[in-house]
C-alpha cells in the first residue's frame, strides 16, 4: 500500500525542528534526509527510522518496511523534540 500525502505531512510537521529535512518520493513511499543521508522513509503509512546503534537504543519495535529489507525502527511518538533527538543521533551514527 502506497502511503498517502497527507501522513507525510504529518511526518515532516513531526519532524519540523529537524534542520534541513527533505524527501524523495520512491515507488508510491517516501526516503526521508537530513542533508544529504537518508535516515529513514514512510512506509505504509508508518514514520521509520533507520536501524543504527542511537536508534535501536529505543524502546520501539523494529518492522520491515516492505518484503527484503533490513529490519528498521518504528517512530510513533509525536513530540517533536523527542523525534529531533531520533533523527539527529541516528544521522550521526549513519555518517561514521
Amino acid at each position: 500500500m502506497a502511503s498517502s500525502n497527507e501522513y507525510l505531512y504529518y511526518v515532516l510537521d513531526l519532524c519540523r525542528k529537524v534542520p534541513d529535512v527533505s524527501y524523495k518520493k520512491m515507488m508510491g513511499e517516501y526516503l526521508l534526509y537530513q542533508g544529504n543521508v537518508l535516515f529513514g522513509g514512510v512506509y505504509d503509512n508508518r514514520f521509520l527510522v533507520k536501524k543504527t546503534e542511537s536508534s535501536s537504543a529505543l524502546e520501539a519495535r523494529e518492522v520491515i518496511p516492505y518484503p527484503g529489507a533490513k529490519p528498521m525502527v518504528l517512530i510513533d511518538i509525536e513530540n517533536a523534540d523527542e523525534i529531533k533527538d531520533i533523527v539527529e543521533a541516528a544521522v550521526a551514527d549513519l555518517s561514521k
